[in-house]
């Protein structure tokens, strides 16, 4: 596999060339890309060994590395733009023909969309993460009425991380309760969840998958043996078809994905932008 460097490179945090850089080089899948990011590069100076460093990664790999930017500073773009890798200016792409079609001019400045200065929006994610640090597996099942959606499955199927990141991300109260070996010996789901049955979407994952991670936590034990993950899995999976709840299986999507397709199937609306 040919191996390229790829750099995302910024005078704020580094976020949005990050962001995009990746879904496009995710695309090519013929490649292995060293991705490195270099946020706050923010002085002449800072610039100077940055291009030394895109050419470096030039000469090693004998084809020119891929560089995202999003420099506001002309200066410190300019040093960048000099140096031997193949540049992808995130800002001149796009902001050029928006302030054509908008006929206004960008304002250019650093960090605008990571800003902490929409105190109401910063709080909300701040208490949404709060919120679902308190609710994890099943912590304080009183607080499940402030809830925006409850995410039941079990253990080890990727629901704490999903709460955190829809939380972090969308600034959604995310509660998450585990359905262990005790509840699926017994008929239906637990009453603090029947309570609230409109807030619950269900996890699922595969078995085999399941009984690997388990593995890494507590190896041969029957908690991680795969007939405990398959009798956990469709015990599980029985019960979302019963009671109607609607669910989706983690196996092969990132905690991103998750937290998208939880988002748009359950109707949800993220509060923080």
């Amino acid at each position: 596999m040919n191996k390229r460097s790829a750099f995302f490179i910024s005078d704020g945090t580094g976020i949005t060339a990050e962001t995009l850089g990746n879904s496009l080089l995710t695309q090519f899948d013929g490649i292995h890309f060293e991705m490195l990011t270099l946020p706050y590069v923010d002085t002449l100076e800072k610039a100077i060994k940055v291009a030394e460093q895109i050419d470096a990664a030039t000469r090693a790999d004998g084809a020119a590395a891929i560089v995202f930017d999003t420099i506001v500073n002309p200066e410190i773009r300019e040093i960048i733009s000099k140096s031997n890798g193949y540049k992808i200016d995130v800002f001149e792409t796009f902001l050029k023909p928006l302030e054509h079609e908008l006929q206004l001019h960008s304002s250019y400045s650093v960090g605008k969309s990571h800003a902490i200065n929409e105190s109401r929006r910063y709080k909300e994610r701040i208490a949404s993460v709060n919120f679902a640090l308190d609710n994890d597996d099943g912590g304080r099942i009183q607080q499940y009425g402030k809830a925006d959606v409850i995410l039941i499955g079990v253990s080890r199927c990727g629901k704490t991380p999903t709460c955190l990141y829809m939380a972090l991300q969308f600034g959604i109260r995310a509660a998450n309760y585990p359905l262990t070996i005790d509840d699926l010996e017994m008929p239906g789901i637990p009453e603090a969840l029947m309570a609230h049955s409109q807030k619950l979407f269900g996890l699922t994952i595969d078995p085999f998958h399941l009984a690997a991670i388990r593995n890494e936590r507590r190896p041969n034990s029957r908690y991680a043996s795969l007939e405990q993950c398959e009798f956990e899995v469709r015990e599980v999976e029985k019960r979302f078809i019963q009671l109607g709840i609607p669910s989706i299986n983690t196996t092969h999507f990132s905690v991103e994905e998750i937290a998208t397709r939880i988002m748009a199937n359950a109707g949800l609306v993220r509060r923080a932008v």
